[in-house]
């Protein structure tokens, strides 16, 4: 792949319950190398869409073979960890306000969009990696805008509200 990291090689791949650090007491437990890590690792999947998107209709069958086995399986792993790990502590950092805790409450929510979204995605993309035809580019160029910009928007949030709160600072 042209010396690009494959997107379906991910730290997170092999990551279980048993394997996640757990926060102790507070800021100094969350890895910040794990969440610069998580970032990238999404970060390169939005970059690898958006190269599909902008050679729609002549895409590469075997980028998006790779993207679409990628997507569902990063996102969970990422998400199970932020839900475990990174939003615990950041609720632990933020005073009871209700709207901060909405916070939380949001992006949990924005994790259920994103793994339904990234299936919609995925089905696209595995037909189109074996040779289906593109009928209407502009949909799927849309769709896939619309998938990775939301995923940028949240990983922006995650930089500049949640990570700060708990001592990651990039």
């Amino acid at each position: 792949m042209n010396g690009e990291r494959e997107l379906g090689s991910s730290l997170f791949d092999t990551r279980r319950d048993s394997s996640i650090p757990t926060v102790r007491s507070g800021r100094e437990a969350v890895p910040a190398a794990l969440m610069r890590r998580a970032h990238l690792e999404k970060l390169q999947l939005c970059d690898a869409l958006e190269r599909i998107a902008d050679t729609l209709p002549r895409v590469d069958c075997l980028a998006c073979l790779a993207a679409a086995n990628a997507i569902v399986p990063l996102l969970r792993n990422i998400h199970q960890y932020e839900e475990t790990v990174i939003f615990p502590a950041y609720e632990a950092a933020l005073t009871s306000s209700d709207a901060n805790l909405a916070s939380t409450r949001r992006l949990r929510a924005e994790h259920v969009e994103d793994e339904c979204f990234a299936g919609e995605v995925t089905e696209i993309l595995l037909a189109i990696g074996h040779g289906e035809k593109v009928d209407n580019a502009e949909a799927v160029g849309f769709m896939l805008r619309g998938f990775f910009e939301s995923l940028r928007r949240h990983i922006a949030f995650e930089r500049e509200h949640v990570l700060p709160m708990i001592g990651v600072v990039d």
